[in-house]
């Protein structure tokens, strides 16, 4: 599924996409109970979205991830578009940030240590 593709109340979204920006955490207390929300910015080749990051999603991502959120759900909140996994939908981690530069660094010190 493509983020252009994406409807405001539309349920069942399966997305991969690209995390490029998270912003503060806020935390709320609702019911009595405590939590904490951020939201973060998602990307792919056909645009971008907001994405509600509730709780323990929020320790999951970090810019340059990539995300596949299953079974979300396109809500509306201050009249912008925004994907949430709500209360059955799910969030995994993909791919992770500067995977393949961390790899790339680690070969050159590497190199470096056989020269010396």
């Amino acid at each position: 599924m493509a983020i252009k593709d994406l409807e405001i109340k539309q349920g069942n979204v399966d997305l991969t996409a690209e995390v490029v920006e998270v912003g503060e955490v806020r935390e709320f207390n609702k019911f009595g109970k405590t939590g904490r929300v951020a939201t973060a910015k998602l990307k792919d080749e056909t645009g971008e979205i907001n994405l509600s990051l509730w709780n323990d999603d929020i320790d999951k991502i970090k810019v340059g991830d990539t995300v596949q959120i299953k079974n979300g759900f396109v809500n509306e909140w201050q009249g912008t578009p925004q994907l949430t996994t709500g209360r059955q939908g799910t969030l995994e981690v993909v791919g992770k940030a500067n995977e393949s530069s961390e790899t790339e660094s680690d070969s050159e010190e590497t190199a470096e240590e056989d020269v010396e």
